[in-house]
């Protein structure tokens, strides 16, 4: 898989964490529920990377 991609799934993790932040900051449930999954779907695309690296190989 390409850095590109990584980078990508990295940078929507990180919006998500500060989406999640933000959103635990000014009380707002909503907020807070976007970020986490964001954060879900990071994590989901870097296990598909990881896999897709395996089988490349």
């Amino acid at each position: 898989m390409g850095l590109s991609d990584k980078m990508k799934h990295s940078a929507e993790d990180a919006k998500g964490k500060v989406k999640e932040g933000t959103g635990k900051a000014t009380d707002d449930e909503q907020l807070e529920a976007e970020g986490q999954t964001d954060q879900t779907s990071a994590e989901v695309k870097k296990v598909g990377d990881d896999v897709k690296d395996v089988f490349n190989k």
